[in-house]
């Protein structure tokens, strides 16, 4: 894609709407489901998963082929308070493994035939990257124990980064799209936002990240209340759009509002968007925020390790497929995923049905 990006004002995006699935084709394939041989809802969830994906695409027969891993990539200046075991310039050598090809979401995105799109949403580098996308906001944020980490220009170039980013993925017929993100510190961002957003003093949502000792766990800690302090009221604020949107810019990171923009252009442009993580899962609460009917089109993956990924996808409503007990990023729950899906949907167009088999069909009781 072009380095062109649309730019939106703050009440154009809030103002954007989604247009619902379709439910008579998600009542048209449980029907379906229900005449094939097997107890009713016996694949549970899976079942369900397959009803949401050919109603968004409107498709009884859903296609499951054109698979696409979004990564967005950006530093993050909370960095240097010491939330992190390793530096910033990790962030760069990671996203040059990703265009290159060679990274772990590559080689399991492999196996699970999608395709890689990294994207440079503010790395803290000069050059451009090899096969990484070029939508670079700044070279990272500012470490917002200081000062606010982003203005209200950049989240709205970053966010209007991410719709363009799901558009070039409508011209491209994905399938479907998982979302990931590289970013280092960028658990302490998310953590840090998902306090500020429902009011908690930040020690719900602390975890070790990429791998703390107990030392860097305590400074964590620290740093998330200092800013729950400095910029927080203690309330639950989803339903403050511009309360939402000011946190966003004091605590956010570039990652987190290109996939929040991410998710609002899957909404727009009618694409199934796999939430991986608690980054993702924080930048998917955002975009269901400024545009509520977004949330229809998000599948949770996992439920992951960092403390806040479950609270994020209760707030959204969202059941996570895979237990695993995951802390990578990239998307790798999400990529892990999609085999599971494909089982799901071969077995929904291919398994015998009830009348092939002579054999009387269970019935749905509500």
């Amino acid at each position: 894609m072009s380095d062109y990006r649309n730019t939106y004002s703050r009440q154009e995006i809030f103002s954007l709407k989604v247009n619902a699935p379709d439910h008579k084709i998600y009542d048209s394939i449980r029907k379906r489901w229900d005449g094939i041989s097997k107890p009713i809802d016996g694949l549970g969830n899976f079942e369900k998963v397959i009803c949401r994906i050919g109603a968004i695409q409107k498709k009884e027969l859903p296609t499951f082929d054109n698979r696409y891993i979004v990564i967005m990539c950006s530093d993050n200046g909370i960095v240097d308070e010491g939330v992190s075991q390793t530096g910033r310039e990790v962030t760069y050598q990671v996203a040059r493994m990703l265009g290159q090809g060679t990274s772990t979401a590559n080689t399991l995105a492999k196996k699970a035939a999608a395709k890689v799109m990294a994207v440079d949403m503010g790395i803290d580098c000069p050059e451009k990257i090899p096969g990484v996308i070029p939508l670079k906001v700044d070279r990272g944020t500012k470490d917002y124990l200081k000062e606010d980490a982003m203005t209200e220009e950049q989240v709205l170039m970053a966010i209007g980064s991410g719709i363009d980013v799901a558009k070039t993925l409508k011209d491209e017929d994905a399938d479907i799209v998982v979302s990931g993100e590289m970013g280092i510190g960028n658990t302490t961002t998310a953590a840090t936002l998902l306090s500020l957003l429902v009011g908690d003093d930040g020690s719900s949502f602390v975890g070790r990240g990429a791998g703390l000792d107990d030392k860097g766990l305590l400074r964590k800690k620290e740093v998330i209340l200092d800013a729950v302090t400095k910029y927080g009221d203690g309330k639950f604020s989803l339903d403050d759009k511009d309360k939402v949107f000011k946190y966003l810019c004091e605590v956010g990171g570039f990652d987190i509002a290109g996939l929040c923009g991410l998710f609002i252009g899957c909404g727009l442009y009618e694409i199934p968007v796999v939430i991986d993580g608690l980054i993702t899962a924080v930048a998917a609460l955002l975009a269901r925020c400024f545009v509520p009917g977004t949330r229809e089109y998000m599948i949770a993956a996992h439920k992951g390790r960092e403390k806040g990924l479950i609270r994020a996808l209760d707030l959204l409503d969202l059941e996570p497929f895979i237990e695993g007990n995951m802390a990578l990023g990239e998307g790798t729950g999400g990529i892990m995923l999609l085999p599971l899906i494909d089982m799901a949907l071969d077995f929904y167009k291919s398994a015998s049905t009830f009348d092939a088999g002579g054999i009387r069909e269970y019935t749905r009781f509500s």
